[in-house]
C-alpha cells in the first residue's frame, strides 16, 4: 500500500492539501494495481472495466478512493451508485483490510444483481451489501453514520443526494464524488454547495478526465 501523511491530526487544511497531492503524484508513476495482492479480486480489478465497456471509474481512481479509506482507517461507507460493481470491488477491499462495511444501493435490477454476483466473485459479499432500491427512499432508512461516501450516479441528482448524506458523516469523514469534471454542468448545484459549504473541505483530483470531488467533514 502507498504511504501518505494523512489530515486527522492538526492543520486539516493544509494536510488534506498535502495528501492529495502526494497521493496524485505517487499514482503517476505507479500502476494502480500494484501491492494488490487478493487473487480473487486482482484479476476481477483488470478485467471488468474491459467486459463493460468503459463504463466504470478509472482503475487509478479506484486505487485513490481505496487508498483513502485504508489510510484513514474508515469503517462505514456508502457507495450511491453500484453500476456492476467495480468501484465496490475497490472499496470493498478496502474496508476488508480496515474491518469495515459497505453499503452500496443500485436502482437498476440488472445491474445490481450483475453486481452482487462479482462481490460473491471477489468474496466480498460479507463486507459488501448490495441493495437493489431508489437510493432516495433508502438512504433515510438506514441508521447511523457514516465516515465514507461515494456518489456516482445519476448526475443531475448529486445535489440531492448530498443533501440526503451530509449531516450523516462523521467529523474527519469524506463525501466523495465522481465525474465532477467531464460532467460538471450537470451538476452545477452540487458543485456550488461544495464551495459554500463551510463545513467542508473540498478539492477536485484531476488524475482523470472524469474527476473526482474530495469533501472532507471539518471538526
Amino acid at each position: 500500500m502507498r504511504k501518505f501523511i494523512g489530515w486527522k491530526a492538526t492543520g486539516m487544511g493544509i494536510l488534506f492539501f498535502v495528501l492529495l497531492q502526494t497521493l496524485s503524484f505517487s499514482q503517476t508513476d505507479k500502476s494502480p494495481f500494484a501491492d494488490i495482492d487478493n487473487n480473487r479480486v486482482l484479476p476481477m480489478l483488470k478485467s471488468l472495466p474491459r467486459t463493460y465497456g468503459g463504463m466504470n471509474i478509472p482503475a487509478a481512481d479506484g486505487r485513490f478512493l481505496h487508498d483513502l479509506i485504508i489510510e484513514n482507517k474508515y469503517q462505514r461507507g456508502l457507495e450511491i451508485g453500484t453500476s456492476n460493481g467495480y468501484s465496490g470491488l475497490w472499496l470493498g477491499l478496502a474496508f476488508q483490510e480496515t474491518g469495515g462495511k459497505l453499503i452500496t444501493l443500485e436502482i437498476e435490477r440488472k445491474r445490481a444483481e450483475e453486481a452482487q454476483g462479482n462481490f460473491i466473485k471477489a468474496g466480498l459479499d460479507q463486507v459488501i451489501d448490495a441493495r437493489i432500491c431508489d437510493a432516495f427512499k433508502e438512504i433515510p432508512e438506514i441508521e447511523g453514520e457514516f465516515d465514507f461516501v461515494f456518489i456516482d450516479a445519476w448526475k443531475p441528482d448529486y445535489m440531492e443526494f448530498l443533501q440526503l448524506v451530509r449531516h450523516r458523516v462523521k467529523p474527519g469523514g469524506l463525501i466523495t464524488a465522481h465525474n465532477v469534471l467531464n460532467a460538471g454542468r450537470e451538476m452545477q448545484d452540487f458543485l456550488d454547495a461544495l464551495k459554500t459549504d463551510q463545513g467542508l473541505e473540498t478539492k477536485i483530483v484531476r488524475n482523470s478526465n472524469a474527476g473526482l470531488s474530495i469533501s472532507i467533514i471539518k471538526k
